[in-house]
């Protein structure tokens, strides 16, 4: 038990309790209304994109451009653009709270119900990702759920001039700017979050896993965990080469920063006479290979020396999030699944694979939140999902799994009807 508690922590619990007030305010709000917020949200992104820019760039000036999470960072132009897009698109999207999925009647007379309903309040602490605050706003706004923001101290400038967007347009609707509540960014005020049972309904941390770790162990609350994508691409000899040279270049190089990057190629040892010409996009773009004994004697051949190194056990398991990759060399489709069994984080896998006996299994067999044929790993986003946004990509199996959006931030209530019925 708490026995001192400092005037930060109160005020903090303080603001929690107006959060959980203003989120059953949210129930009452029409479509029309919500939709109308985030299109005028949309307009208003792109109008202040030089301010927002202003503080994004106040933002990375404090940090190294080395840092892989620099490009998580990084706002621009054209991602705020993106992100105003995303927007409309869950404006879009039909809300599932208060929808009915079920209705029966029982033998006694009574009238059953099942009805979507929100969670309430969702807390989501999560590091340098900037996008992550309006994302987090809209499929909450959406669902008729508030939120409370834990962003990391590298981003705080960026996500206050975001949130003060947001509270701006809030207000001009009429609507409580408590919906959605930017906390500080001192860490010290995150415990008390984690353990806020009667203001926080569920908590989903987003980043790396000593953030992870440090919620799960903290918390009292539920969570979700939206885990660290140790992503791998099984190449099997049924592959066809110039297929999967496309694959891996844009699962690898498209944003390395991202938990959907590749980490691990399985490349089947009949392939690796290919490998030149599998690897020659990853060269161009000064991609550093950790490659096991077998496929090292063929990489070095044709792959720049600088570029290349000697793969160790920790290369295997690795979230790399920048310009590299470990490569491990397989006799057959069940390695390569003993080897993703082992070391996967269970976010997403993929096989480039022509023989459909491999595609099958690979599918059925492959434990992960998202399961690729031919198609890079760069898909898992709940945008290309066409889910308009997401909070995160969850990797449990508990709730919800793989990219989370409107429908993942709700849950159930049964309703019943009855005419004095009582139970004998």
């Amino acid at each position: 038990m708490i026995h001192k508690i400092s005037p930060k922590l109160k005020a903090t619990i303080r603001t929690l309790a107006r959060v959980k007030d203003a989120s059953m305010s949210l129930q009452d709000i029409p479509e029309k209304t919500v939709n109308a917020v985030l299109k005028d949200l949309a307009s208003a992104l792109k109008k202040n994109n030089e301010s927002i820019l202003r503080a994004n760039r106040r933002d990375c000036r404090s940090m190294s451009v080395e840092n892989p999470m620099y490009d998580r960072l990084l706002l621009t132009k054209e991602r705020i653009d993106d992100i105003a897009r995303d927007l409309d698109t869950v404006g879009g999207l039909s809300s599932p709270a208060g929808r009915i999925v079920e209705k029966r009647d029982l033998p006694n007379g009574l009238h059953l119900e099942k009805k979507i309903v929100p969670f309430g309040v969702i807390a989501i602490v999560y590091e340098a990702r900037p996008n992550v605050t309006v994302d987090v706003f809209s499929l909450c706004f959406k669902s008729r759920n508030a939120c409370v923001l834990k962003g990391g101290s590298e981003a705080y400038h960026t996500n206050t001039a975001l949130v003060r967007l947001i509270h701006a347009i809030l207000k001009n609707h009429g609507i409580d700017p408590f919906v959605i509540y930017l906390l500080s960014p001192d860490r010290s005020v995150l415990r008390t979050v984690l353990q806020a049972e009667t203001c926080v309904d569920l908590v989903i941390p987003r980043g790396g896993q000593s953030l992870i770790s440090f919620v799960k162990k903290n918390a009292t609350v539920p969570v979700i965990e939206t885990g660290a994508g140790i992503v791998h691409t099984y190449i099997d000899k049924s592959a066809e080469i110039a297929k999967a040279a496309a694959i891996i270049e844009n699962e690898k190089t498209r944003r390395p920063s991202v938990c959907n990057a590749l980490d691990t190629l399985l490349v089947h040892q009949t392939v690796l006479p290919h490998f030149s010409q599998i690897l020659a996009p990853l060269a161009a773009k000064k991609v550093r290979i950790f490659a096991d004994q077998k496929s090292y004697r063929i990489i070095k051949q044709t792959y720049p020396r600088s570029l290349l190194h000697r793969a160790k056990p920790k290369h295997f398991g690795t979230e790399f999030l920048s310009l590299a990759l470990s490569i491990k060399t397989v006799a057959s489709l069940k390695e390569a699944l003993d080897h993703i069994q082992i070391y996967s984080s269970r976010h997403s896998e993929a096989v480039i694979a022509e023989d459909k006996i491999v595609q099958e299994s690979f599918l059925r067999l492959v434990d992960a939140a998202a399961v690729y044929v031919n198609a890079s790993t760069a898909f898992t986003d709940g945008a290309q999902f066409g889910l308009g946004a997401e909070i995160g990509i969850s990797t449990q199996k508990l709730h919800a799994r793989g990219p989370m959006a409107l429908f993942e931030l709700t849950t159930y209530k049964w309703l019943i009807r009855g005419n004095g019925h009582i139970r004998p």
